[in-house]
């Protein structure tokens, strides 16, 4: 199962401040863990794979299989979303949710996701640490969607104790630990958008 963050583009940007400049103003230290974590199951999702099915057993999220179930006060991440996620969305959400479903198979949900009446997040440029897609940018488990949301949003330590279920985890914060850090101290989601870019332009120029 995996969480796809789409890329998004912005004529208008939110400061001048570099993405290094951003990810050296954060710190690890993490905010209290407040953060309820869902995971909405499609029932796509092969038991020995799943991520959100996993965390599950460990009683870290809760899972869900009717849209209707989903927290109407929760930020769902879902690649379709018109915002980027940001720091600034967690005064308005007690709970994250993920989309859990095969996105070989996403299509027929794109419709009812619009129509759904949830804060709907899409994550910015990250880079998998998963098996399936290790190094590929966007194509996210949902361990490493709700991880890099819980990092954003300021609680790190709680993204540590979901990643430490599986033994690639702390590859997903070394990959990504700059881009995170940097998102983490964005302000608002144009923030956000604009640091992706610096980011994206970045990878563009290595060889």
């Amino acid at each position: 199962m995996r969480q796809v963050s789409q890329v998004w583009t912005s004529s208008t940007t939110s400061s001048h401040i570099t993405a290094s400049e951003k990810a050296r103003r954060v710190t690890l230290t993490s905010t209290k863990k407040t953060m309820r974590l869902y995971a909405y199951d499609a029932g796509q999702c092969d038991p020995k794979k799943c991520t959100a099915r996993k965390l599950a057993r460990f009683d870290l999220i809760t899972l869900v299989n009717l849209l209707r179930k989903i927290p109407y006060t929760t930020l769902l991440l879902v690649p379709t979303a018109e915002k980027a996620l940001s720091p600034a969305d967690r005064a308005q959400a007690g709970s994250i949710t993920v989309f859990d479903c095969s996105w070989k198979h996403f299509g027929p949900f794109e419709e009812t996701l619009r129509r759904l009446k949830r804060k709907k997040r899409a994550l910015p440029f990250l880079i998998a640490a998963n098996p399936t897609n290790y190094g590929k940018p966007f194509i996210l488990s949902s361990v490493e969607a709700l991880a890099a949301a819980l990092v954003i949003l300021g609680e790190h330590e709680h993204a540590r104790e979901l990643l430490a279920k599986f033994k690639w985890g702390v590859e997903f914060l070394r990959l990504n630990e700059d881009l995170l850090l940097a998102y983490a101290a964005a302000q608002d989601s144009g923030d956000v958008i604009e640091l992706q870019a610096q980011f994206m332009e970045l990878r563009a120029r290595k060889p």
